[in-house]
């Protein structure tokens, strides 16, 4: 009985020696419109937004069918149903401008909490998330419009991204 269970530890031991080392193909990573991402993309983003902004980001336009190299620019659109984006990319897949609009996302924590010290008795019954991205500025507009309710009252409200009422 020792011999079989000393026999069956060496063997698992010498099988480990025989293992084939294969050899995997070389993986190219790209920083691809990693600007918009960086500008558009916050903590308190919803999970849903992110989700789009990341395959806006990813998507290349230069495996469409539609790419030609004779076009400077190409507009295309993603949707989901809860919202949208309308992107322009060069002939290079860089993304040049964004318009993006999602109908009742989580609202970030500065909103709420401005909300709560400027409307205490109002709940939200809609809101819409707008953001306009361009490269050339390297900047991102992100804007809330709230549909604010009490009692039957309802007043329109609007706000950015940390909170500040415009």
């Amino acid at each position: 009985m020792k011999n079989l269970i000393l026999g069956l530890f060496l063997f698992g031991l010498t099988t480990q020696l025989f293992a084939q080392v294969i050899p995997l193909p070389e993986v190219k990573i790209e920083a691809v419109n990693y600007k918009y991402l960086n500008t558009v993309d916050t903590e308190d983003t919803d999970l849903s937004v992110k989700m789009l902004q990341e395959m806006v980001a990813k998507y290349d336009i230069r495996d469409a069918e539609i790419y030609s190299d004779e076009y400077e620019t190409y507009t295309v659109s993603f949707f989901i149903p809860d919202g949208k984006i309308l992107v322009a990319y060069d002939k290079d897949g860089n993304i040049l401008r964004t318009i993006e609009r999602f109908k009742n996302v989580k609202l970030p924590m500065a909103v709420s909490k401005a909300l709560v010290a400027k409307f205490p008795q109002w709940t939200v019954s809609k809101d819409i998330y707008k953001v306009t991205y361009n490269d050339a500025s390297g900047m991102a507009k992100k804007m809330y419009k709230l549909k604010l309710t009490n009692a039957g009252e309802t007043i329109r409200v609007k706000t950015d991204e940390e909170g500040n009422f415009l």
